[in-house]
């Protein structure tokens, strides 16, 4: 006797338990993390404005301080045939180069302390940090030359010497010759940053735990 024959069950149809697979995730085939990248990418200029803002404030400290610091230039006043002129007093001192140096170390040091804050207060870094650091800087710097010209001696040494009188010692304006100063707190931040960057800065994690073995399928 013959057994009925029955047909097969198709390969694809689901079991009576219902084992098919989940479906897909919401979202599947899209590319995700774009929102979240953009959003830390406005965070890290966000933070670059910040710095370079905080920094240019700082300025005024600098300064102050190379008003308080730097040596004061000599000069005199002597009236010939109704026309002031003004010499300096000791033409072989050496006032004048340290008024521009002390404004460069004061720069360096200023520089070097607040890349120091800026790392502890971002350890990460990015491009935006570093460039609100320089431009900051460089502002900053700016902001200390002006300022220490402005309240430091007045500008206009004929009328200076006119009231301190003839032969009377006074004190020439602060001024910087040498523009480059102004360059000495970026360059040191910038330097002093990317150092502690490369020696304390997180480190980007091993894709695998065996560099030189198939990962897993």
């Amino acid at each position: 006797m013959t057994a009925p024959l029955t047909p097969p069950t198709p390969p694809h149809d689901p079991s009576p338990r219902g084992d098919w697979p989940p479906p897909p995730p919401e979202g599947y085939g899209q590319v995700v993390g774009v929102p979240e990248g953009r959003a830390e990418l406005w965070g890290d200029v966000r933070d670059g404005a910040v710095v370079a803002v905080g920094v240019t404030v700082l300025g005024l400290l600098l300064g102050a301080l190379w008003l308080w610091l730097a040596p004061r230039v000599p000069l005199v006043g002597d009236q010939s045939d109704g026309s002031w002129v003004v010499y300096l007093k000791d033409s072989e001192g050496e006032q004048a180069i340290g008024v521009e140096g002390t404004f460069t170390l004061l720069a360096l040091a200023c520089g070097a302390v607040t890349a120091v804050g800026v790392f502890l207060w971002r350890r990460r870094g990015g491009i935006p940090l570093v460039a609100g650091l320089t431009i900051g800087g460089v502002l900053a710097s700016v902001v200390a030359w002006k300022l220490g010209v402005w309240l430091g001696p007045s500008s206009d040494v004929i009328a200076h010497a006119k009231s301190a009188g003839k032969g009377v010692t006074f004190s020439a304006p602060l001024k910087l010759d040498a523009k480059s100063a102004l360059l000495a707190w970026p360059v040191a931040a910038l330097i002093v940053h990317l150092c502690l960057t490369a020696l304390f800065g997180p480190r980007d994690p091993e894709p695998y735990e065996h560099p030189y073995m198939t990962p897993p399928v």
